[in-house]
């Protein structure tokens, strides 16, 4: 893959040392993709003013990227990303201007730009985070309207119906006049009001008088909407439902529909109160691990050993694949976790922290969405560092560029995880390269006692493959074959 410099030679209009002037910013682009959480990118200027060149890109490994390839050597179209071809014109920085990716997300961009020691303006440098979920939700405003007097009328046919089957009702229906006055209660509408004080007649009572003034609306009756409101008083709890009735384009009344949901309420604290605990303790549990990688980090800057810092940097990547786990767990609160998630956030995290300067190592993840327990994926993550820094460290030596591809899959009860690597090979005849690999030996010791399944490697001089099939209990419904 062509440098940097050789890119910005070749396809913009900067000169030698403005080229490496980019180029030696581009070797902050990791750090600064770690801080801000966004995907970060230095765009070039070229020939064309209606288009710049991406020569630069880091994914964070913080945060979910935007991006499954690069996009380096793209080129950026004002039509899609104006905030960078606005800033590449006018040297102006530009925050919050929204654009379509490469990929064809929408996407927020803070776009600050890039001067030469000599003041001329040579770049842009982009941080993008996806907005996509926002846009929809824009799109997507939703109003209720009642909209035919036949349905009025027939709501209005089923409240005055015989008592016997309004009494079956969980809810409680109210009716109220043109005035909001009540003119009926079915036997579940008066216990339901006992409960908050009502023990007389309230026929003729004011709804606003029935809820102790707490309704959201002044008037409920009200063409245009359904009013909708939860309501507590106490310990108990209430979803209120109301609809005008209308006859001849004129309102005459209205009903309303009481849901006792007090211990649902009650239910629902309970729930909040433990997932906010264990949230909590999965939270201290991610931070200390960052505490301990921190530590062993400032450790191994301090070793002029190689092999000590080998074993250092390993030690880290193993503690940050726990944290990886511990940090779903502790942002979105669920018992399961997706492999594909963790495995892909293990694969940048280990080729961003190994690989040299010069080498384009990139990790391609195949295979299904495949759902684990917590303590599962714990072991299934640590399987996956140890076989990714294998490839990273072993498979490509002082090669320039290489590819791993990892295959998530299941069949029936079993599930699988295939490494592969276009490397140099390994020679398993003699098995003294297996027995010698710690990486092979945790991995294979992990597959066996904690997941209770079998890891095989094939090699040749076209790469090496590690399969891993063990069984689980829980699996997806769609039914696919191993990788």
């Amino acid at each position: 893959m062509a440098s940097i410099t050789e890119m910005c030679l070749s396809q913009t209009v900067l000169s030698e040392v403005e080229a490496r002037s980019i180029e030696d910013l581009a070797r902050s682009l990791q750090l600064i993709a770690d801080v801000s959480q966004s995907d970060v990118f230095i765009d070039c200027p070229t020939a064309d003013p209606r288009a710049a060149l991406v020569v630069a890109q880091a994914q964070p490994s913080t945060f979910p990227s935007l991006y499954k390839t690069t996009v380096v050597g793209q080129l950026a179209y004002a039509r899609n990303e104006p905030a960078v071809l606005f800033t590449l014109v006018s040297g102006q920085p530009v925050v919050g201007s929204r654009g379509i990716s490469q990929e064809q997300i929408a996407i927020q961009q803070n776009v600050v730009p890039i001067r030469s020691p000599q003041g001329k303006l040579i770049g842009a440098l982009i941080m993008e985070q996806d907005i996509s979920e926002k846009v929809e939700q824009e799109r997507n405003v939703e109003r209720l309207m009642e909209t035919t007097e036949q349905l009025s009328e027939t709501l209005m046919t089923v409240a005055m119906s015989e008592g016997s089957m309004q009494s079956l009702m969980h809810e409680g229906i109210v009716l109220f006049d043109e005035s909001e006055r009540v003119t009926y209660t079915n036997p579940r509408a008066a216990a339901m009001l006992r409960k908050i004080g009502h023990t007389g007649s309230l026929e003729g009572a004011g709804l606003t008088e029935l809820f102790y003034g707490k309704l959201e609306r002044d008037r409920v009756l009200d063409r245009q909407s359904v009013l909708e409101q939860e309501i507590q008083f106490g310990g108990a709890a209430f979803v209120l439902k109301a609809v005008s009735i209308y006859r001849d384009q004129r309102a005459v009344g209205g009903l309303m529909l009481i849901r006792d949901i007090t211990d649902l309420v009650e239910k629902d604290k309970r729930l909040v109160i433990q997932s906010a605990v264990i949230k909590e303790i999965h939270h201290r549990v991610k931070n200390n691990l960052q505490t301990v990688s921190s530590l062993l980090r400032l450790q191994m800057r301090r070793t002029k050993l190689p092999e000590v810092e080998r074993v250092y940097r390993d030690s880290i990547n193993r503690i940050n694949s726990i944290a990886v786990i511990h940090e779903m767990l502790a942002y979105e609160g669920v018992e399961t976790i997706p492999f594909h998630d963790v495995v892909d956030r293990i694969a940048k995290n280990v080729i961003s922290s190994m690989t040299k300067p010069d080498q384009a190592i990139r990790a391609n993840i195949v295979g299904t969405m495949l759902e684990l327990p917590s303590d599962m994926a714990t072991t299934l993550a640590l399987v996956a560092n140890e076989l990714i820094q294998n490839c990273v460290m072993h498979a490509f030596g002082e090669r320039e560029t290489g590819e791993i591809v990892i295959a998530i899959g299941r069949s029936n009860s079993m599930a699988s995880l295939r490494v592969s690597d276009n490397g140099v090979g390994m020679d398993l005849d003699g098995g003294s390269e297996r027995k010698n690999s710690l990486g092979l030996r945790i991995a294979e010791t992990l597959v066996q006692e904690n997941l209770g399944g079998y890891l095989s490697i094939t090699s040749d001089a076209e790469g090496t493959s590690v399969l891993i099939a063990f069984p689980i209990a829980k699996v997806l419904p769609r039914e696919e074959s191993l990788p």
